[in-house]
């Protein structure tokens, strides 16, 4: 039997449980004689988040509504979760997953794949969150798998269909997690672009930020197209400049994720952006959010940084940066914008 870990309990990580449970692996990625269908188990930080999942296969917290298969048990305990685990997915913040991995790392099967869920630049380190992983596990970048696109945690859920790739150098691994996740509702496809679906995913959040301003302050679907185009060409640009493939920005990972990201209610950065474009500070507007502040405001910084480091322009990315750290108006952020030089597309 194919075991799964996911080491975290967030809306994400609770619905790459339950996808996980929905699959039937082939046969040909079990032992013979064994099982088709995988064992799932979730970590959570809290016991009562473990608790209400095992006997009432819900978690209320982060994903209401949803009923998660039997299949699905959860533990406190990290050597429980992580116990002959086949694929770890890494669901826990990207600014927590160093520490996190930290004590995880000696609990961690020689041979698992470990897939990184977490969509965000390590603030002090400027690293990628495949980067963390190989380091702080000490583990060849071959065994790493980065999982991104379109995937708005309540909808597939509710098993809408969606699709999403899985990322990594490895295609035997790659392969191998495609089919840990391969549902009737959920399509997974694979590459080898880790660092195009990093970047994708980490920098669609800064400018779903700045398409929420945008749409609280009453402008249109004209401009969101606009901000969406050409914050696109700003995430292919650093992209490239780290290494990453440029067409993996037309795919999933790259104007799949953004386009979800920037235009769904359901996207916390976009909501957060609305929220400061209607005229609110960064607390307010944390309160729309369950009192969370968006990721993209936190990989702002970040990217700002990667981006100056490699000589990459991403203006819309520093008028975020400009509202988000340094009190800029969000009014003059988009007159700022819209004011830059002419040139060609």
């Amino acid at each position: 039997m194919v075991r799964v870990a996911v080491m975290g309990s967030g809306s994400w990580g609770t619905t790459v449980a339950k996808v996980c449970a929905d699959t039937e692996i082939g046969a040909q990625l079990a032992p013979t004689g064994s099982a088709a269908s995988p064992s799932v188990t979730l970590w959570a930080r809290r016991a009562e988040i473990a608790a209400e999942i095992n006997d009432e296969h819900r978690n209320s917290t982060y994903l209401p509504g949803t009923v998660l298969p039997s299949s699905v048990t959860a533990t406190t305990d990290p050597a429980a979760a992580l116990d002959g685990a086949d694929v770890v997915f890494l669901g826990v913040p990207s600014q927590s997953l160093r520490e996190n991995l930290e004590q995880w790392r000696d609990l961690i099967p020689e041979e698992a794949t470990l897939v990184s869920l977490a969509k965000g630049i390590e603030h002090s380190t400027g690293r990628r969150m495949s980067q963390v992983i190989t380091e702080v596990a000490d583990v060849d970048p071959g065994r790493v798998a980065v999982l991104s696109g379109p995937n708005l945690a309540v909808e597939v859920a509710q098993q809408q269909p969606a699709a999403s790739v899985v990322a990594c150098t490895d295609d035997r691994r790659a392969r191998l997690v495609q089919s840990a996740l391969a549902t009737a509702y959920f399509r997974p496809y694979t590459n080898d672009d880790v660092i195009g679906c990093e970047v994708g995913g980490t920098c669609k959040n800064v400018i779903a930020l700045a398409c929420g301003m945008a749409a609280g302050m009453g402008m249109g679907h004209n401009t969101i197209a606009t901000v969406i185009t050409r914050g696109l060409t700003e995430i292919t640009r650093l992209t490239v400049a780290l290494g990453g493939q440029e067409r993996s920005m037309a795919g999933l990972a790259g104007m799949g994720d953004l386009v979800a990201t920037c235009n769904s209610p359901l996207s916390r950065n976009r909501t957060f952006g609305e929220r400061l474009g209607m005229g609110e500070s960064l607390e307010q507007a944390s309160g729309a959010t369950k009192g969370q502040v968006a990721e993209g405001v936190i990989s702002s910084m970040s990217v700002a940084e990667l981006a100056e480091a490699h000589g990459v322009e991403m203006p819309i990315t520093r008028e975020v940066v400009r509202v988000c750290h340094h009190g800029g108006d969000v009014q003059t952020a988009i007159r700022a914008l819209m004011g830059r030089t002419k040139k060609a597309e």
